[in-house]
Protein backbone atom coordinates (compact mmCIF):
# COMPACT_ATOMS: atom_id res chain seq x y z
CA UNK A 1 0.00 0.00 0.00
CA UNK A 2 2.75 2.12 0.64
CA UNK A 3 4.31 1.83 -2.61
CA UNK A 4 1.01 2.33 -4.07
CA UNK A 5 0.87 5.57 -2.50
CA UNK A 6 4.41 6.59 -3.45
CA UNK A 7 3.85 5.99 -6.99
CA UNK A 8 0.58 8.07 -6.75
CA UNK A 9 2.48 10.73 -5.47
CA UNK A 10 5.40 10.47 -7.40
CA UNK A 11 2.74 10.73 -10.29
CA UNK A 12 1.10 13.67 -9.02
CA UNK A 13 4.27 16.17 -8.97
CA UNK A 14 4.88 15.20 -12.58
CA UNK A 15 1.28 16.20 -13.33
CA UNK A 16 1.70 19.16 -11.42
CA UNK A 17 5.00 20.02 -12.61
CA UNK A 18 5.54 18.61 -16.05
CA UNK A 19 3.98 21.33 -17.77
CA UNK A 20 5.23 23.58 -21.04
CA UNK A 21 4.90 27.40 -22.17
CA UNK A 22 2.41 28.06 -25.16
CA UNK A 23 4.98 28.10 -28.15
CA UNK A 24 2.05 28.41 -30.71
CA UNK A 25 -0.06 31.44 -29.93
CA UNK A 26 -0.36 34.42 -32.09
CA UNK A 27 0.60 36.93 -29.77
CA UNK A 28 3.82 36.00 -28.34
CA UNK A 29 6.00 36.67 -31.82
CA UNK A 30 4.83 39.68 -32.84
CA UNK A 31 4.58 41.48 -29.11
CA UNK A 32 8.72 40.63 -28.63
CA UNK A 33 9.50 41.59 -32.13
CA UNK A 34 7.84 44.59 -32.35
CA UNK A 35 9.03 45.55 -28.69
CA UNK A 36 12.68 45.29 -30.03
CA UNK A 37 11.43 46.54 -33.55
CA UNK A 38 10.09 49.71 -31.99
CA UNK A 39 12.87 50.32 -29.86
CA UNK A 40 15.74 49.99 -32.20
CA UNK A 41 14.33 51.81 -35.11
CA UNK A 42 12.80 54.64 -33.14
CA UNK A 43 16.03 55.20 -31.13
CA UNK A 44 18.24 54.30 -34.98
CA UNK A 45 15.90 57.26 -36.34
CA UNK A 46 16.01 59.50 -33.70
CA UNK A 47 20.03 59.21 -33.47
CA UNK A 48 20.11 59.77 -37.38
CA UNK A 49 17.81 63.09 -36.96
CA UNK A 50 20.09 64.16 -33.71
CA UNK A 51 23.38 63.97 -36.05
CA UNK A 52 21.98 66.40 -38.16
CA UNK A 53 22.65 69.16 -35.51
CA UNK A 54 18.51 70.27 -35.69
CA UNK A 55 16.41 71.50 -33.21
CA UNK A 56 14.83 69.09 -30.23
CA UNK A 57 11.56 69.65 -31.65
CA UNK A 58 12.50 68.55 -35.21
CA UNK A 59 13.94 65.51 -32.86
CA UNK A 60 10.44 64.85 -31.36
CA UNK A 61 8.40 64.77 -34.37
CA UNK A 62 10.49 62.40 -35.85
CA UNK A 63 10.40 60.44 -33.05
CA UNK A 64 6.19 60.48 -32.87
CA UNK A 65 6.28 60.01 -36.72
CA UNK A 66 8.73 56.84 -36.29
CA UNK A 67 5.83 55.56 -33.38
CA UNK A 68 3.13 56.27 -35.05
CA UNK A 69 4.21 54.60 -39.05
CA UNK A 70 5.77 52.12 -37.42
CA UNK A 71 3.24 50.71 -35.15
CA UNK A 72 0.57 50.91 -37.94
CA UNK A 73 3.11 49.22 -40.75
CA UNK A 74 3.49 46.54 -37.98
CA UNK A 75 0.10 46.10 -37.17
CA UNK A 76 -0.70 45.65 -40.94
CA UNK A 77 2.22 43.54 -41.93
CA UNK A 78 1.53 40.92 -38.79
CA UNK A 79 -2.19 40.82 -39.47
CA UNK A 80 -1.57 40.39 -43.48
CA UNK A 81 0.89 37.76 -42.65
CA UNK A 82 -0.58 35.22 -39.85
CA UNK A 83 -4.51 35.93 -42.39
CA UNK A 84 -2.77 34.85 -45.10
CA UNK A 85 -0.94 31.81 -42.87
CA UNK A 86 -4.29 30.82 -41.51
CA UNK A 87 -5.90 30.66 -45.01
CA UNK A 88 -3.04 28.51 -46.20
CA UNK A 89 -4.12 26.25 -43.23
CA UNK A 90 -7.65 26.33 -44.06
CA UNK A 91 -7.09 25.55 -47.39
CA UNK A 92 -5.18 22.42 -46.23
CA UNK A 93 -7.46 21.36 -44.15
CA UNK A 94 -10.22 21.44 -46.74
CA UNK A 95 -8.23 19.24 -48.88
CA UNK A 96 -8.20 16.90 -46.15
CA UNK A 97 -11.57 17.19 -45.05
CA UNK A 98 -12.73 16.24 -48.84
CA UNK A 99 -10.20 12.69 -48.55
CA UNK A 100 -11.76 12.19 -45.57
CA UNK A 101 -15.41 12.07 -47.05
CA UNK A 102 -14.56 10.45 -50.41
CA UNK A 103 -11.92 8.12 -49.66
CA UNK A 104 -12.40 6.99 -45.99
CA UNK A 105 -10.27 3.43 -46.02
CA UNK A 106 -7.43 5.07 -48.01
CA UNK A 107 -7.25 7.67 -45.48
CA UNK A 108 -7.41 5.71 -42.53
CA UNK A 109 -5.11 3.07 -44.08
CA UNK A 110 -2.68 5.92 -44.18
CA UNK A 111 -2.82 6.50 -40.60
CA UNK A 112 -2.01 3.14 -39.61
CA UNK A 113 0.84 2.72 -41.53
CA UNK A 114 2.21 6.03 -40.36
CA UNK A 115 1.99 5.02 -36.88
CA UNK A 116 3.24 1.67 -38.16
CA UNK A 117 6.61 3.66 -39.16
CA UNK A 118 6.95 4.50 -35.79
CA UNK A 119 7.16 1.29 -34.21
CA UNK A 120 3.48 0.38 -34.08
CA UNK A 121 2.77 -2.67 -33.99
CA UNK A 122 0.26 -3.51 -37.74
CA UNK A 123 -2.58 -4.90 -35.99
CA UNK A 124 -2.41 -2.78 -33.11
CA UNK A 125 -1.99 0.40 -35.59
CA UNK A 126 -4.94 -0.07 -37.70
CA UNK A 127 -7.25 -0.83 -34.50
CA UNK A 128 -6.07 2.55 -33.76
CA UNK A 129 -6.68 3.91 -37.02
CA UNK A 130 -9.91 2.75 -37.35
CA UNK A 131 -11.27 3.86 -33.63
CA UNK A 132 -9.87 7.11 -34.69
CA UNK A 133 -11.96 7.51 -37.71
CA UNK A 134 -15.28 6.59 -36.67
CA UNK A 135 -15.46 10.20 -35.80
CA UNK A 136 -14.74 12.48 -39.11
CA UNK A 137 -14.13 15.53 -36.87
CA UNK A 138 -11.64 13.47 -34.77
CA UNK A 139 -9.78 12.19 -37.88
CA UNK A 140 -9.80 15.65 -39.62
CA UNK A 141 -7.90 16.93 -36.58
CA UNK A 142 -5.66 13.60 -35.88
CA UNK A 143 -4.28 13.80 -39.96
CA UNK A 144 -3.82 17.85 -39.49
CA UNK A 145 -1.59 16.83 -36.50
CA UNK A 146 0.27 13.86 -38.10
CA UNK A 147 0.48 15.11 -41.83
CA UNK A 148 0.44 18.73 -41.58
CA UNK A 149 2.01 19.27 -37.96
CA UNK A 150 -0.72 21.82 -37.42
CA UNK A 151 -3.92 22.20 -34.63
CA UNK A 152 -7.03 23.13 -36.05
CA UNK A 153 -8.42 24.33 -32.76
CA UNK A 154 -5.27 26.50 -32.16
CA UNK A 155 -4.25 28.45 -35.38
CA UNK A 156 -3.11 31.91 -34.28
CA UNK A 157 -5.40 35.16 -34.46
CA UNK A 158 -4.28 37.65 -37.21
CA UNK A 159 -6.40 39.87 -34.87
CA UNK A 160 -4.65 39.44 -31.75
CA UNK A 161 -1.29 39.10 -33.69
CA UNK A 162 -1.55 42.85 -34.85
CA UNK A 163 -3.33 44.56 -31.76
CA UNK A 164 -0.19 42.91 -30.10
CA UNK A 165 2.41 44.24 -32.54
CA UNK A 166 0.60 47.66 -32.58
CA UNK A 167 1.07 48.19 -28.61
CA UNK A 168 4.53 46.71 -28.52
CA UNK A 169 5.78 48.68 -31.27
CA UNK A 170 4.38 51.78 -29.76
CA UNK A 171 5.52 51.26 -26.41
CA UNK A 172 9.24 50.15 -27.66
CA UNK A 173 9.31 53.51 -29.64
CA UNK A 174 8.39 55.93 -27.22
CA UNK A 175 10.89 54.57 -24.97
CA UNK A 176 13.74 57.04 -26.61
CA UNK A 177 10.65 59.40 -26.52
CA UNK A 178 9.66 59.64 -23.38
CA UNK A 179 13.25 62.05 -22.29
CA UNK A 180 12.50 65.06 -24.85
CA UNK A 181 8.57 64.21 -23.72
CA UNK A 182 9.70 65.33 -20.53
CA UNK A 183 11.78 68.38 -20.74
CA UNK A 184 14.80 67.06 -21.70
CA UNK A 185 17.17 69.05 -24.94
CA UNK A 186 20.17 66.83 -25.10
CA UNK A 187 20.07 63.46 -26.89
CA UNK A 188 22.35 61.63 -24.38
CA UNK A 189 19.21 60.76 -21.83
CA UNK A 190 17.03 59.48 -25.04
CA UNK A 191 19.99 57.10 -25.84
CA UNK A 192 20.31 55.83 -22.39
CA UNK A 193 17.22 55.28 -21.66
CA UNK A 194 16.56 53.62 -24.68
CA UNK A 195 20.00 50.89 -23.91
CA UNK A 196 18.83 50.41 -20.50
CA UNK A 197 15.32 49.16 -21.96
CA UNK A 198 16.75 47.57 -24.70
CA UNK A 199 18.89 44.94 -22.09
CA UNK A 200 15.71 44.78 -20.01
CA UNK A 201 13.81 43.68 -23.10
CA UNK A 202 16.12 41.24 -24.21
CA UNK A 203 16.51 39.69 -20.26
CA UNK A 204 12.70 39.60 -20.04
CA UNK A 205 12.69 37.53 -23.69
CA UNK A 206 15.85 35.32 -21.60
CA UNK A 207 12.59 34.33 -18.78
CA UNK A 208 10.47 33.10 -21.85
CA UNK A 209 12.83 30.90 -23.78
CA UNK A 210 14.94 29.71 -21.02
CA UNK A 211 18.39 31.41 -22.21
CA UNK A 212 20.61 33.34 -19.77
CA UNK A 213 18.77 36.58 -19.16
CA UNK A 214 22.37 38.42 -19.25
CA UNK A 215 23.59 37.33 -22.41
CA UNK A 216 20.14 37.74 -24.41
CA UNK A 217 19.71 41.29 -22.45
CA UNK A 218 23.61 42.34 -23.66
CA UNK A 219 23.06 41.19 -27.12
CA UNK A 220 20.05 43.67 -27.67
CA UNK A 221 21.88 46.29 -26.00
CA UNK A 222 24.67 46.17 -28.46
CA UNK A 223 22.48 45.40 -31.66
CA UNK A 224 20.69 48.40 -30.60
CA UNK A 225 23.80 50.74 -29.94
CA UNK A 226 25.34 49.66 -33.02
CA UNK A 227 22.42 50.58 -35.23
CA UNK A 228 22.07 54.08 -33.22
CA UNK A 229 25.62 55.02 -33.80
CA UNK A 230 25.66 53.75 -37.61
CA UNK A 231 22.79 56.64 -37.88
CA UNK A 232 24.04 59.07 -35.58
CA UNK A 233 27.16 59.51 -37.93
CA UNK A 234 25.01 58.77 -41.51
CA UNK A 235 23.15 61.80 -39.90
CA UNK A 236 25.82 64.12 -38.84
CA UNK A 237 27.49 63.35 -41.90
CA UNK A 238 24.64 64.30 -44.44
CA UNK A 239 24.07 66.96 -42.11
CA UNK A 240 27.91 68.66 -42.35
CA UNK A 241 27.81 67.57 -46.48
CA UNK A 242 24.04 69.51 -47.06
Amino acid sequence: MAVIESVASLHEAHRDNHTHRDVNGGWLRPAVFGAMDGLVSNLALMTGVAGGAVAPQTIVITGLAGLAAGAFSMAAGEYTSVASQRELVQAELDVERRELRRHPVDEMEELAALYVSRGVEPALAREVAVQLSRDPEQALEIHAREELGIDPDDLPSPLVAAVSSFGAFALGALVPLLPYLLGATALWPAVLLALIGLFGAGALVARVTARSWWFSGLRQLVLGGVAAALTYGLGAALGAAL
